[in-house]
């Protein structure tokens, strides 16, 4: 595997390189059916009381995840953790997924409560909090967001002010805190002097702590959201995390890690939603057969399957991105690290998965009908639990903005050999280059992204980045250009393994493969309209429509063969749970 970011777009992904779902091995397996038995059997049917605010049960079920060492995944050993790799940290958030407003409170512990302070905080604060929130004794949340500074994190408005005998002052007020109501601990940001942003670990019992009354979500009601109130808050000098004005540093690191870890959490819920969905269709019965016989219900059900497929294989490719660059004992220095260099894939991720889930949600609810549409079923409830995933973790707009510009930044800065790879991109492609129908790696997409993404950084330069709608669009490209690459990866892997299901997966990556060339095109029409005229438009226009030319595909033949697959076995049916 690679182990820098964004290599996928700049080279040919080579067949064997890539960690797929199908590389899982025996200890991922275990792990998963102890996260899949926990959720079923414990989580599921405490879901009411949770949807009661009773936090009591929240409380004890992370103490339960804890002592599964489920919530340690990320924790070394050191420090109370089970210290596994991050492709078993995935495993266990797609496996919570089921239930989701307990994966947002799990998502708060395990990642955004335990990062921050394993990635920088002192020995004497691992030893600490880790073991205590890792265990679930004490519950933890992150407080980053405010009023003012949702999208614009730095604009938080919390002070934090040294007192003469070396504490601090905090006074402020965070909003939309996952785990308020009742966590223990919290992750605070906070500007010194005004301008230097920073971040404290602030416990309940400091003096003057406090929260909001609970807030009446659209969904997730089974987990707690409230405002977390500083006022001279008291903290004592050695609960400042990382350095003065370092703040943000943690904060987006903390932030990746998060929306790697949300994207699981997405295909987790879509995976379980599909699985509603075909087992409704198989026993619910119009016009004298079950609706699972249906041409237009079974082209649902293909669509839902293959875009978990698409959005699954990115987010298992990049566990073993992260996993590649990390090694047994890597400190929290060394995965902050890791964080960063696959920042762009994270967004990616986050971006690709929260919007699948909407489309897995919306089209369960479809084939639920009126049935879809009431709280006797869990559609209805899956429906409103996965809205707020766009808006988690930094908006996808934010995202898409972000992407783009943290390309470029890594070419200017000599980090990736950017303005080689847009100069080839440009040359006319060699024959072999086209898409193979049996499943190979076309570079094709990944092509016509960087000719997009050189030639607005020619039109416009520095300024790009003020060019939102452009930034927008490249960022489409880029998700359909590492979705049907990894897709094809994937496929071509099975196949080389022999894999049973190969032929299956050669039916999914083909699908995506020509799906997002058609995407493509019409995302990268208007953008090339609003930066050439003339014969470079022209020029550009020949260019990308030769290198987004579809495939031979029968799409409904191979939407009707994953149709089939996932009727038979009432669920997803590739890799993972099935």
């Amino acid at each position: 595997m690679s182990g820098h970011g964004v290599e996928w777009l700049i080279r040919d992904t080579v067949p064997g390189e890539v960690f797929t779902p199908e590389r899982f091995t025996d200890e991922h397996r275990l792990i998963e059916q102890t996260a899949t038995e926990f959720v079923a059997n414990e989580v599921n049917p405490a879901l009411p009381e949770l949807d009661k605010k009773n936090w009591d049960v929240a409380r004890r079920l992370i103490g339960r995840a804890g002592a599964l060492g489920l919530v340690g995944t990320d924790t070394p050993e050191e420090y109370g953790g089970v210290g596994l790799d991050k492709a078993a940290a995935v495993i266990v958030c797609d496996a919570i997924g089921d239930a989701a407003s307990f994966s947002t409170t799990f998502g708060a512990q395990s990642g955004l409560a335990i990062i921050p302070i394993l990635c920088f905080g002192t020995d004497a604060q691992k030893k600490k909090y880790l073991p205590r929130i890792t265990s679930g004794e004490m519950l933890g949340a992150y407080c980053l967001s405010e009023s003012g500074s949702g999208s614009d994190a730095l604009a938080a408005r919390t002070k934090a002010t040294r007192l003469p005998d070396g504490n601090w002052s905090l006074t402020g007020e965070k909003l939309w805190i996952t785990g308020g109501g009742f966590a223990d601990v919290f992750i605070v940001f906070a500007k010194v002097d005004g301008d230097l942003f920073s971040a404290f670990i602030v416990e309940r019992a400091f003096p003057a702590v406090s929260t909001g009354k609970e807030e009446h979500k659209m969904g997730l009601h089974g987990s707690s959201t409230t405002a977390v109130i500083l006022q001279d808050a008291r903290v004592p000098a050695d609960n400042l995390l990382g350095e003065v004005g370092k703040g943000h540093k943690i904060a987006f690191n903390v932030l990746n890690y998060g929306r790697f870890k949300l994207g699981a959490m997405c295909t987790g819920g879509a995976r379980a939603a599909l699985a509603d969905a075909a087992k409704y269709a198989t026993t619910r019965r119009q016009f004298g057969r079950p609706i699972a016989g249906f041409g237009a219900i079974r082209q649902k059900l293909a669509d839902m399957a293959i875009r978990l497929y698409a959005a699954e294989s990115m987010l298992i490719r990049t566990a073993g991105l992260l996993d590649d660059r990390l090694h047994a004992g890597s400190d929290g220095s060394a995965m902050a690290a890791a964080l960063e260099e696959f920042a762009i894939e994270a967004s990616l991720v986050k971006i690709a998965c929260s919007e699948m889930i909407d489309f897995v949600v919306d089209e369960n609810v479809q084939i639920h009908g009126g049935n879809g549409y009431v709280a006797d079923y869990a559609a209805e409830r899956r429906y409103r639990d996965a809205r707020v995933n766009r808006i988690f973790e930094g908006t996808n707009e934010i995202n898409r903005l972000l992407v783009p510009a943290m390309i470029i930044k890594r070419g200017h800065k000599g980090d990736l050999p950017l303005a080689h790879a847009m100069e080839e991109a440009r040359r006319p492609p060699s024959p072999e280059a086209s898409a193979d129908k049996a499943g190979s790696v076309p570079p094709s997409l990944r092509r016509a992204a960087l000719v997009a993404l050189g030639l607005a950084v020619d039109t416009w330069g520095e300024k790009l980045e003020q060019e939102q709608e452009a930034l927008m669009a490249l960022s489409d490209l880029l998700v359909a250009a590492f979705a049907a690459d990894t897709a094809a990866t994937r496929a071509a892997q099975a196949r080389a393994a022999g894999h049973p299901l190969a032929a299956l997966h050669a039916d999914a990556a083909a699908t995506i493969l020509a799906e997002a060339a058609m995407h493509a095109r019409t995302v990268v029409r208007p953008l090339l309209l609003s930066m050439l005229e003339g014969d470079a438009l022209a020029a550009a226009l020949s260019q990308v429509e030769h290198l987004l030319a579809l495939t031979d595909t029968n799409l409904v033949a191979a939407k009707r063969r994953i149709a089939e697959a996932v009727v038979s076995r009432r669920a997803y049916p590739f890799g993972g749970r099935s």
